[in-house]
């Protein structure tokens, strides 16, 4: 006896050659993120250390801006990550990790524009 499915047949179903892609492919290498995450890991690590010297911390800042944006591309939100690093005492947050984070998972937002019909 087998029990009534809530999902209506071929619905909820995979295509035969679909079992291990996932939904979204990733943009970037594996290396491409490894890289990115060691990165913002050491910056966030150098700009806990050098808050009381904002000099160093903006230059290890635009520094790690600069590097991710060779590594990843034209990532725009790199730009908030660059904006919230220059706020004073928020340098022990690690917002480059979780700009890299976020960028690995979401990619740079575009704007969907309507075609007109």
């Amino acid at each position: 006896m087998t029990l009534p499915s809530s999902v209506p047949p071929g619905e909820g179903q995979r295509p035969a050659g679909a079992e291990g892609a996932p939904a979204h492919p990733l943009k970037f290498s594996k290396k491409q993120l490894a890289f990115a995450v060691a990165i913002a890991g050491a910056s966030d690590v150098i700009g806990a250390f050098t808050t009381l010297a904002p000099p160093i911390t903006w230059t290890v800042d635009v520094l790690t801006a600069l590097l991710l944006f060779v590594v990843l591309g034209r990532q725009w939100l790199l730009l908030p990550g660059l904006a919230l690093e220059a706020v004073p005492g928020l340098g022990v947050i690690p917002f480059w990790l979780l700009v890299v984070g976020a960028i690995a998972v979401f990619g740079t937002p575009r704007p969907k524009f309507e075609q007109p019909r």
